[in-house]
Order: C-alpha cells, then structure tokens, then sequence
C-alpha cells in the first residue's frame, strides 16, 4: 500500500496506531489485494474510524 500523505516509516514505530490507520486504509480506500486479518478488526473495532455503512455491513461477519 502507498500513501503519500503519511510518513509510514514514523507511523510504524507505534504497532497499534500503525494497524488502526492501515485497517482503515484498507477498508475506506480498497484492500489492494488483500484480505482483513478478523482477528485485527475485532480488536480494533471501536476506535476505527470508517465508513458508516461499511461499519454495518463489516458487522455482519464479526
């Protein structure tokens, strides 16, 4: 995944930060052939902050 708007390289020194902006990369912006990792949604399920309409139809398989 590439971003230019965020130095990733500084982001990555905090895991959970890191995890919480790259969930919501993925989810708002596309998986880029990726898959969701279940176990990291559901561990960050209350502070990601996307789409709602994305949230209630991620809810269906968490």
């Amino acid at each position: 995944m590439k971003n230019w708007s965020i130095n990733t390289k500084e982001l990555s020194k905090n895991k959970d930060k890191f995890a919480v902006w790259k969930l919501e990369q993925q989810i708002n912006f596309g998986l880029d052939k990726r898959k969701i990792k279940v176990a990291d949604l559901k561990k960050y399920w209350d502070i990601l902050d996307i789409d709602p309409f994305k949230r209630k139809f991620l809810a269906l398989f968490i």
